[in-house]
């Protein structure tokens, strides 16, 4: 039987002294955003703001500066990010191609296609969206059901991807596609996609927000050229497996509610009750403790081991906590989600409230995780 392997992390002194640095520019950057557009952080689109990110290194930091990088640790970055999430930048436009995009692309992708797009990516220039997910399965990538046909120029691609965060928005997409039947997990490909080719049609699915992060993409007769293949034909499986370890362990699977955190210790005040206390106790517990985990899965993927198995139990146990976040704060102050402004904690509590629900769709429904922990511990 497997076991999970969550061995302990010091970040270094390195790492550590950007902490003052991140958090000054912070404290001057974000009063401009309101606390209710700082709850969104990751998901929130300001290209801007990427981009002055960039500009100061912090898009792109663990990357060979032959490709635009920093050359900066693994665990460096992870510092930069808890920050930025803790505080509620506004990170979404580059999140997804800083995240996993670039490292996948400078891990599978040809020379070309490094030096093509990686740097554009560093600079905050270029913003990916991820082609997995389609209607009727789920977050089973094995069922991939959209198809790239191999043509004497190339590839022609068919089917529909769901639930695409970023899509309205992307220069790019790593698409996941069935080129062959015989094999079931064999049989899939990535492709590099330019999200202007003809044929692309992209709807935005509207949250109970009214805004549209998740998105249906459509693919009509799409032509692709024969170098848009990322990686090996038929390794898709293998490549994406490999990249979702970076998608489910960050930071941003325990930090997306912690906005409201904050606002709800405020409006707590400085003497809680004993029920309030103990659950801020309660909170503050898990935190530590998902931190922990995730900064050792940062650990693992810095030495390129393949840590599969504890992301996904990060990003389980992770959405479990922050979607008990609202529920907890509704029974601690006798305070309703509000979609006014003016009562800062009550509109936090709503936009939280209204969006959570895709925390545990995002990166993989719960039954899928848990079936993927379930093998891994040799249960099934």
């Amino acid at each position: 039987m497997g076991a999970f392997r969550f061995d302990a992390v010091t970040i270094p002194r390195e790492a550590e002294a950007l902490r003052a640095e991140v958090r000054a520019f912070l404290a001057e950057e974000l009063p401009a955003y309101a606390p209710h557009v700082r709850a969104g952080s990751w998901s929130r689109y300001e290209p801007e703001f990427s981009r002055t990110l960039a500009a100061r290194g912090w898009v792109g930091m663990a990357w060979s500066k032959d490709y635009g990088g920093h050359e900066r640790s693994f665990l460096e970055r992870y510092v930069v990010l808890e920050e930025l999430l803790a505080a509620g930048g506004p990170v979404g436009a580059h999140w997804i191609a800083d995240r996993q995009s670039a490292p996948t692309i400078l891990r599978y992708g040809t020379e070309e296609q490094k030096r093509a797009i990686v740097p554009r990516i560093a600079k905050g220039e270029v913003f990916f969206c991820i082609g997995m997910s389609e209607p009727d399965s789920g977050s089973d990538l094995a069922a991939t059901r959209a198809r790239a046909e191999k043509t004497a120029d190339g590839w022609v691609l068919n089917g529909t991807k769901l639930w695409t965060s970023g899509a309205m928005t992307a220069h790019y997409m790593i698409g996941l596609f069935r080129t062959s039947t015989e094999s079931k997990h064999g049989g899939l490909t990535q492709f590099l996609i330019d999200m202007k080719t003809p044929g692309i049609t992209v709807r935005p699915i509207r949250d109970l927000t009214g805004e549209a992060h998740f998105n249906e993409v459509n693919f009509a007769d799409v032509q692709l050229p024969a170098d848009a293949v990322l990686g090996g034909e038929g390794q898709g499986w293998a490549q994406v497996t490999s990249e979702l370890a970076f998608e489910r362990s960050g930071p941003e699977r325990f930090l997306s509610s912690m906005r409201l955190i904050v606002e709800m210790i405020g409006a707590i005040g400085p003497t809680p009750n004993e029920k309030q206390a103990s659950a801020i106790g309660r909170l503050t517990a898990h935190l530590v403790t998902l931190r922990r985990m995730s900064v050792s899965v940062a650990g693992m993927l810095a030495k390129k081991e393949d840590p599969a198995l504890e992301a996904a139990v990060v990003k389980d146990v992770g959405a479990v906590f922050e979607q008990e976040i609202p529920i907890i704060a509704t029974g601690l102050l006798e305070s309703e989600p509000s979609l006014d402004e003016a009562h800062v904690y009550e509109r936090v509590l709503a936009e939280i409230t209204m969006i959570n629900p895709s925390f545990s769709l995002r990166g993989g429904t719960r039954e899928i995780l848990r079936g993927i922990i379930a093998r891994g511990l040799g249960l099934r």
